[in-house]
């Protein structure tokens, strides 16, 4: 597999839930047992970052005195993934984000209304990898992750849009099995197409 990889992606990440945590042993029915082994998971999240953020306001200080802005969000979306650590199964999965909003919805017919602002982030997370076929680390990393990195993506976007004076954007949940999964359907058709052409 490339070291780098772009798309949107979907894995499984195991955690235990309401097994509680015993140290030596637990027990059952009055009688002591040795406590099993914990596997590794097969997912691990150290750390998430902002690598960048940009918001600009083109229309300023003009677009602070339009009464009543109801902003018309236009998202743009991408993940990429690339080896962090060479010869490790350590990567950084970021979430590119890109927003522009105008001062309101726009009209079939009519002039375009000002943009409101710009936004332009890459959050992203540094995952490794432990145990995971190879087959499926191309989903883990394109679905998995961006899936986990996405609700703290959502709140810097929200947090952003508030400082620069705007009612916060709420990204609604985006579903990045089904978007990896065209990004591969779509590749698989154009190298379908270039061998036939060839």
């Amino acid at each position: 597999m490339s070291d780098t990889l772009s798309g949107a992606s979907s894995g499984t990440a195991t955690a235990l839930a309401g097994q509680p945590l015993v140290s030596g042993g637990e027990s059952v029915g009055g009688a002591m047992r040795a406590a099993r082994p914990l596997t590794p998971a097969p997912l691990v999240l150290s750390s998430q970052y902002v690598r960048e953020l940009s918001f600009r306001v083109p229309g300023a200080p003009g677009v602070y005195a339009i009464q009543q802005i109801r902003p018309h969000v236009v998202m743009n979306l991408d993940v990429q993934a690339r080896r962090a650590q060479e010869n490790q199964p350590v990567y950084e999965v970021a979430l590119l984000i890109q927003c522009t909003a105008t001062t309101q919805q726009p009209v079939s017919g009519e002039a375009p209304p000002p943009v409101a602002f710009i936004v332009e982030f890459a959050y992203c997370g540094i995952f490794t990898l432990q145990a995971v076929e190879a087959d499926a680390i191309e989903p883990v990393l394109l679905a998995e992750c961006p899936r986990l990195l996405f609700p703290f993506a959502r709140n810097v976007l929200a947090d952003a849009v508030r400082q620069g004076g705007f009612p916060p954007v709420m990204l609604q949940p985006i579903d990045f099995v089904a978007m990896w999964q065209e990004r591969r359907a779509a590749a698989q058709a154009g190298a379908v197409e270039a061998a036939g052409a060839g």
